[in-house]
């Protein structure tokens, strides 16, 4: 059972999406919160999986409440899905600093926004390919370094090449195709990375492969 926390300030949207994750016989809806302050409490007493959060709510925001509950040790397993009625670059750029594994419109289609909790879940990045290399590579060149990350000199030759095509929004199977290795070996080698740079998920190390350097800004 996927146990998921609802954060938004509009009573009636939780009430959809309450009953939206109550149709599917593996999720559940373990908590509710109308604001920042009440979405960092709740996730405290209820440690959920997936924690679906607005962006724009009274008070402490979405993206400040996101922060607060991925560092958290306590919360070390629970993902965030931002949230917004906004798809604005700079919104899914701040989602993911913030430390969000993905990022969805409010107007997403239901079976849609059931696989998304699944997936993010699952560990993976709710980031399309087109998506990840357009808005990480415009915006993580604020805070490119000039020289390389030391946090690189962590990660053997592979697992830099493994980390470059998890930045492109490649999965597994498709850096397994890439490499001319097996999925399971492919999914090794980003679970080595992730906890060698100290990632959540796969939506952490794209970000890191741009702040880092090892991408630059642009590269497609």
């Amino acid at each position: 059972m996927i146990r998921v926390v609802l954060a938004d300030d509009q009573a009636l949207v939780r009430a959809g999406f309450r009953a939206l994750l109550g149709s599917a016989a593996d999720l559940e809806v373990v908590g509710e919160a109308e604001d920042g302050d009440a979405a960092v409490r709740v996730c405290r007493e209820t440690t959920p999986d997936v924690v679906l959060m607005d962006i724009r709510m009274p008070g402490r925001d979405g993206l400040a409440a996101t922060r607060d509950i991925t560092a958290d040790p306590r919360l070390a397993g629970t993902r965030v899905v931002v949230l917004t009625t906004f798809a604005e670059d700079a919104y899914i750029f701040d989602a993911l600093r913030a430390g969000a594994s993905g990022f969805l419109v409010k107007d997403t289609d239901p079976a849609e926004l059931l696989h998304a909790v699944r997936v993010v879940h699952g560990g993976e990045a709710l980031l399309s390919p087109t998506v990840t290399r357009r808005l990480v590579a415009e915006f993580a060149q604020r805070s490119r370094p000039a020289a390389p990350d030391a946090r690189l000199d962590l990660l053997t030759d592979r697992e830099r090449e493994v980390l470059a095509l998890v930045a492109r929004g490649l999965s597994n199977d498709e850096i397994a195709q890439r490499l001319v290795v097996s999925p399971a070996t492919a999914k090794t080698h980003v679970s080595r990375s992730m906890i060698k740079l100290g990632a959540r998920d796969r939506a952490q190390i794209v970000v890191l492969a741009y702040e880092t350097g090892l991408v630059q800004p642009g590269w497609r």
